[in-house]
């Protein structure tokens, strides 16, 4: 084992065997390596909201006093959003995404119930926001030119809308790709890459931002079916998470095939929701469906690699969950 890892794992031992420190004694290096990690961003569907929590936290508590929570968004109650009827469209929140744009930052979110919306952080100003219809949206991506594409899986496209149009604009392009659950803009090759149940396709948007085209580059055929998540790869530039109902994948762009990847032999594993890796220690990110939880397709507890670890949400039901990161995209 080479790099830092291993003056991690021994200062987690030190820890776990040696009596307690004294107020005065020089703080731990294992916890000072855990206050690094990142902010982490979870939809969480029994909230009917999306947090950012404290990484290096393990429990959160969304109502209580030490919440661990530093930041929440929920299209309930919103007066700007009314028009979109949340009641119904913001049901069971399905993504959650930190982007960047033009010196800003925003959360990106969907939920299963149709709304797909951009929000401003920390400010919670609406830069766009749809109703995409009943297609079970499931994720979302804002463009360098201000467009947002969103997939949607039992609609089964992926949609580039004119979002630069204004916060309410609806005109768009749409591609037919079956189960579509993953749309992600990648810097690196300026392409948009979209995950539908059997293929992983490489999008070229054409055109003027106000009358925006999608043209397929690549089809890829996916080791196994049922894509659902497609992330980039933080630590390596070039390559992309993609999950499916079998397995966790990383595929490198340029080469345009699937590749090995350190952990895999741990990491990957069925229905995992969500993936990602921190661009400030490394450590892997894994939303996964719970054993017994109320709701079949979510969770409260988060698993972490490289270090190991657990984030525990009380009373949540977390569907996707990522590391609230600019470099994570």
């Amino acid at each position: 084992m080479t790099g830092p890892w291993p003056a991690v794992l021994a200062a987690v031992l030190a820890l776990a065997l040696s009596p307690p420190a004294s107020a005065n004694a020089p703080a731990d290096p294992a916890r000072a390596w855990l206050a690094r990690s990142s902010p982490i961003v979870a939809a969480d569907q029994a909230g009917r909201s999306v947090h950012v929590l404290r990484g290096d936290q393990s429990r959160w508590d969304a109502d209580g006093e030490d919440r661990g929570v530093l930041w929440s968004w929920s299209a309930d109650g919103q007066d700007e959003l009314s028009d979109l009827d949340p009641d119904s469209t913001w049901t069971n929140p399905s993504e959650a995404k930190l982007r960047e744009r033009g010196g800003r930052r925003y959360l990106l979110a969907t939920a299963s119930g149709g709304l797909a919306a951009v929000i401003g952080y920390p400010d919670r100003r609406v830069y766009w926001a749809a109703d995409t219809g009943s297609g079970n949206t499931h994720s979302i991506e804002l463009l360098p030119d201000g467009n947002v594409a969103v997939a949607a899986s039992t609609g089964g496209y992926v949609r580039l809308y004119a979002a630069s149009l204004g916060s309410r604009a609806t005109e768009h392009t749409q591609l037919d790709l079956p189960g579509a659950h993953g749309v992600h803009w990648d810097p690196h090759t300026r392409l948009l890459w979209a995950l539908g149940s059997r293929e992983l396709v490489a999008l070229r948007v054409d055109g003027p931002s106000d009358d925006p085209g999608l043209t397929v580059l690549h089809r890829i055929t996916l080791p196994t079916r049922q894509g659902h998540d497609l992330a980039a790869v933080a630590g390596s530039p070039g390559r992309l998470w993609v999950t499916t109902a079998s397995a966790v994948y990383q595929f490198a762009t340029k080469q345009r095939r699937f590749v090995s990847y350190p952990l895999q032999s741990r990491v990957s594993a069925p229905d995992v929701k969500s993936i990602g890796d921190d661009p400030v220690t490394g450590q892997i990110l894994v939303a996964r469906p719970e054993p017994g939880h109320a709701c079949a397709w979510c969770t409260s507890t988060l698993t972490l690699y490289q270090p190991d670890g657990r984030r525990t949400l009380l009373h949540g039901a977390m569907y996707k969950a990522r590391w609230w990161a600019v470099g994570a995209r």
